[in-house]
């Protein structure tokens, strides 16, 4: 199949590659010259606007980082809606407000075009080995009919509902990696301080209750003070944004990821936006004065 495949960052160009593995050809787009051309290298063709990768494709991916990119590159100047017809669908993949879902969904359905909201979880090396979870919003029929394009891309792929409530779900997502983020770098500091060895520490509860995929993907890295950004601070702090306008408009409270929130917002400020969201262990090692390392 040919798709379009628009937005090549630590997630985009990973996936991208893993729909060429698969066979299909694509036509991609991004604002760094370096990403397209490695991506050309790999056997993909480039566009210079939306428009003109939705005029040679039927399906188009978009993998961007936040609503108002989305909005442009859909509904803007030589957006996507500029070739819109009946028979094209966009998959949007990026994590953004279930409300620019729903709006670029709309636009995009006055020209006949069809829409999924399809934002996925798993951070660079599972998008890197295909293994991200999708969880989708849009028609069922749509997804019935480009599920095997997601499969190329992911471990797992679930539809959720309607349009929106894909991004919906990844809030749920995001709000409940950061606050066991959060708990695992609690716990570390704690068995730091006491004079534990952390690493025995995480050794010990893995395997129980307490273990987690995040644990084992986030706990390795503080002590090995490795925060080369699989998921950046500053996307964490985004999808947070959308988490907590969400719940204002839905009438939930959220106090815990609300807390959370504000932990990040605190380690942007000395510097770590750019870091692993495993960085959050940073915010009480400061309060306790310790670093969380391996016992020599």
């Amino acid at each position: 199949m040919k798709i379009g495949f628009i937005g090549l960052g630590i997630m985009g160009r990973p996936m991208a590659k893993n729909l060429i593995k698969a066979g299909h050809d694509l036509v991609v787009l991004d604002m760094n010259k370096a990403a397209v051309e490695e991506l050309t290298a790999a056997g993909a063709s480039s566009a210079s606007t939306p428009a003109e990768v939705a005029g040679q494709t039927d399906l188009i991916i978009t993998m961007l980082p936040n609503s108002p990119h989305v909005k442009t590159v859909a509904l803007g100047e030589n957006g996507l809606i500029e070739s819109a017809a009946s028979g094209k669908t966009l998959i949007d993949m990026s994590s953004i407000a279930p409300g620019a879902s729903q709006e670029v969904e709309a636009a995009l359905a006055e020209k006949g075009m069809e829409m999924l909201d399809a934002p996925v979880s798993g951070g660079e090396p599972k998008a890197i080995d295909g293994t991200i979870a999708v969880m989708v919003g849009g028609k069922k029929e749509v997804f019935d009919k480009y599920k095997d394009v997601l499969d190329a891309m992911a471990g797992s792929v679930v539809y959720v509902g309607k349009i929106g409530a894909g991004n919906t779900t990844k809030l749920c997502n995001q709000v409940v990696v950061a606050l066991n983020i959060a708990a695992v770098s609690e716990a570390m500091v704690l068995a730091k301080k006491a004079g534990v060895d952390p690493d025995l520490v995480y050794q010990a509860i893995r395997g129980g209750l307490a273990g987690s995929t995040v644990m084992d993907a986030k706990a390795p890295m503080m002590m090995d003070r490795n925060f080369k950004p699989g998921f950046r601070i500053d996307l964490h702090i985004k999808d947070m944004t959308n988490a907590l306008e969400t719940s204002r408009a839905v009438g939930v409270p959220l106090p815990l990821a609300a807390q959370a929130m504000e932990i990040m917002q605190a380690i942007k400020q000395d510097g770590c936006g750019v870091e692993d969201h495993s960085s959050i262990v940073k915010f009480y090692e400061k309060l306790a004065n310790i670093e969380v390392t391996r016992k020599a």
